[in-house]
């Protein structure tokens, strides 16, 4: 099993996603005799997973059922455990694609956190690319390094455990990009500078507050960099529903009719048609954070 490459069956040791509901998914760490208990019913590893195909629906023992999948970045990043504030989907595929990531790229990375946008580079820069990730906080460091060893993804990610402000990432003139989710982004933007390969790279900072935009900002406009912009990236999910709407009655159309379709009675006053549409929340989701990215000039 690897985040970066996909398996058919589940073996022992894996790291399945059990789908218990559109809103309710959790992680397994498969084991040969271990069980895992669901709000349908106990799962039993050694008969109901290992040796069974991803993706299928494995009923526990109460009756009910669920889906056994395999483990992508997305389902990672909505059934992680939380060591730290992560960030989600909506602002990662943002990032991934404008630092123009890709197969083969070298990108640095700090605070690894919870180890959710790692998992989504390491996706993206399989099987050749590298990823560089620091982590201030020694036990969050251990515990990212063990799960990007569980995950298949140990060999494209080396963790260092040192303050990315003070010692940098350990690497210099060798990124294609950098990301930076740090309460002081403006205090790494030199070693980000240094990271960075010589002729040209990206750098993303991610912070939630317009006070860090702007003393980051002003950091890269005094280290060279170019074409800063901030965005905010804001999503509005519609809810597809089936409604009945109910058909007006607006009598024959005299003009149009044959003649003997004339005397055709019209159809009932109550008379509905169902059909599929969408519905806007109620209320949007706020504010997550404020997405800062600039490009270091070729020299």
């Amino acid at each position: 099993m690897s985040f970066v490459e996909y398996s058919e069956c589940i073996q022992d040791s894996d790291v399945a996603i059990i789908y218990l509901g559109h809103n309710s998914v959790m992680p397994v760490k498969v084991q040969h005799g271990a069980q895992t208990q669901t709000r349908y019913g106990v799962i039993r590893h050694s008969s109901d997973l290992i040796g069974q195909r991803y993706g299928s629906k494995v009923t526990c023992s109460k009756g009910g059922w669920v889906y056994v999948l395999h483990p992508t970045p997305e389902l990672w990043t909505v059934s992680l455990p939380h060591r730290t504030q992560i960030l989600y989907t909506t602002d990662i595929a943002t990032i991934t694609m404008m630092l123009d990531l890709k197969p083969g790229s070298i990108v640095c990375e700090s605070g690894t956190g919870s180890g959710s946008l790692s998992h989504a580079i390491l996706r993206t820069i399989a099987p050749t690319g590298h990823l560089h990730t620091v982590e201030f906080h020694q036990q969050r460091a251990d515990k990212a390094a063990e799960e990007f060893r569980e995950h298949g993804v140990g060999h494209l990610v080396t963790v260092r455990n040192q303050d990315v402000c003070k010692d940098g990432f350990g690497v210099t003139g060798v990124a294609d990009a950098v990301f930076l989710d740090i309460p002081s982004p403006w205090e790494a933007v030199g070693h980000a500078k240094a990271a960075l390969k010589k002729h040209g790279g990206r750098l993303c900072s991610f912070s939630p507050c317009i006070e860090q935009v702007q003393r980051t900002a002003e950091a890269l406009t005094d280290h060279g960099f170019e074409e800063i912009n901030t965005l905010e990236v804001l999503l509005r999910v519609h809810d597809v529903r089936t409604v009945s709407l109910p058909l007006p009655d607006y009598g024959p159309d005299c003009s149009a009719l044959e003649p003997d379709a004339m005397e055709t009675p019209p159809p009932p006053s109550h008379a509905s048609i169902n059909i599929k549409t969408t519905t806007p929340p109620r209320e949007l989701p706020g504010h997550t954070g404020y997405l800062i990215f600039a490009t270091k000039p070729r020299t």
